[in-house]
């Protein structure tokens, strides 16, 4: 069963009822000998957007790879949804509707937009038409025949997001989405993760560019040597700009 937390407030925001949709306890997490996650607890609601900012190391992506189930060796505890998953492996947790977009996109090269939009299977109801996801990112639209290798990063980016959207996912783990991107097109994904929080999109972003992430999350956790140092809510970016400055600075 998910866990209901009555009248909290998060990012500022008085909630009269909100839902744990993953709770992390005591996550740890190695590559080989690399001990990489150093007990990570952190809960995340339904329809939440939150972030995981941090210098280059510090745990960010490792984190979203272990819920994912992308790592071999991880201990503690994962529940999303009411189910614990530390054990699961990825095909299993994509079916309880988590998306990942790594940094890399895995665009299909030699396929056109179209065809990479048809090519991942539902693994939950809800998922968004074809159609649907051409309102949502035009570039997409005017590529559709174009094949991957004729995309801009940009539109690859879009496309990686498109195709999670159509697979019925709706926990997106994001990582470094705005990475080399234009403006106008970082501007034009800030749109979209506000279109889907508004829909009841649950997304963990990892980012580093902070300009882009501060206005949309309703909360920050601070990472550094695979530890969460500080949690930020929204309306405490202000009170706190000296613990970004600490762990964000170069």
């Amino acid at each position: 069963m998910s866990v209901a937390v009555h009248n909290t407030d998060i990012g500022g925001q008085h909630l009269s009822e909100h839902i744990e949709e993953l709770r992390i306890s005591d996550l740890h997490a190695f590559y080989g000998e690399s001990h990489a996650l150093h007990g990570i607890d952190l809960t995340v609601y339904q329809g939440e957007l939150v972030t995981l900012l941090g210098r280059n190391g510090s745990g960010r992506t490792t984190t979203l790879r272990a819920v994912m189930g992308l790592i071999g060796h991880r201990t503690g505890s994962v529940v999303l949804k009411g189910t614990e998953i530390i054990k699961a492996p990825p095909h299993v947790i994509a079916h309880l509707g988590v998306g990942y977009c790594p940094e890399e996109r895995g665009i299909f090269a030699s396929l056109n937009v179209e065809e990479n939009l048809m090519l991942p299977p539902s693994v939950a109801p809800g998922g968004m038409s074809v159609e649907e996801l051409y309102d949502m990112f035009p570039n997409l639209a005017e590529r559709r025949r174009s094949q991957g290798t004729r995309l801009s990063g940009g539109e690859q980016q879009m496309l990686a997001m498109a195709r999670i959207l159509r697979t019925g996912a709706n926990v997106l783990l994001l990582d470094e989405i705005t990475e080399g991107l234009a403006p106008v097109i970082v501007d034009k994904l800030a749109e979209v993760l506000i279109e889907l929080k508004s829909r009841g999109y649950t997304v963990i972003l990892v980012e580093q560019n902070f300009r882009f992430a501060a206005p949309l999350a309703d909360r920050h956790f601070i990472m550094d040597h695979g530890h969460i140092v500080e949690t930020v809510a929204a309306d405490e970016l202000e009170s706190k700009s000296h613990v970004f400055d600490q762990y964000l600075s170069v």
